[in-house]
């Protein structure tokens, strides 16, 4: 069960796949619900990240779980054709985090990255 962005509690996997929805956990220390902060990260294979996953398709998981071991989580990926060859939805505790992961990956070169916050739009209306 998820809380929806009411407050109102639903069953499913839904509201918490949206893009943008800050997937809420417990915090066990403190004993209160924490929103994580969900990012986008837009990738485009270089030549050398091409022949990787054409040789080993099974790298792109292994990629997911080194963004886990650097302190974030894929929660949604998505290949595309286009400009792009994955959206990738991710969470991570913060900013710091996620320009970690951005530089890890980055530093590889076997992609490029745009990384974005998604924020929440009654969050966004809420700000103004």
């Amino acid at each position: 069960m998820f809380p929806d962005r009411s407050g109102a509690t639903q069953p499913g996997w839904l509201s918490a796949r949206r893009i943008g929805y800050k997937r809420p956990y417990r915090d066990r220390k403190l004993s209160r619900r924490v929103a994580v902060p969900t990012y986008i990260m837009l990738s485009t294979l270089t030549p050398e990240g091409v022949q990787t996953v054409k040789t080993n398709p099974s790298r792109i998981r292994e990629v997911n779980r080194e963004i886990e071991q650097l302190g974030a989580t894929v929660t949604a990926q998505w290949a595309t054709l286009g400009r792009f060859d994955f959206i990738n939805v991710v969470e991570a505790p913060d900013d710091k985090t996620m320009s970690r992961v951005s530089l890890e990956l980055g530093s590889r070169g076997t992609a490029k990255y745009e990384t974005l916050i998604a924020i929440p739009v009654d969050e966004f209306i809420g700000a103004l």
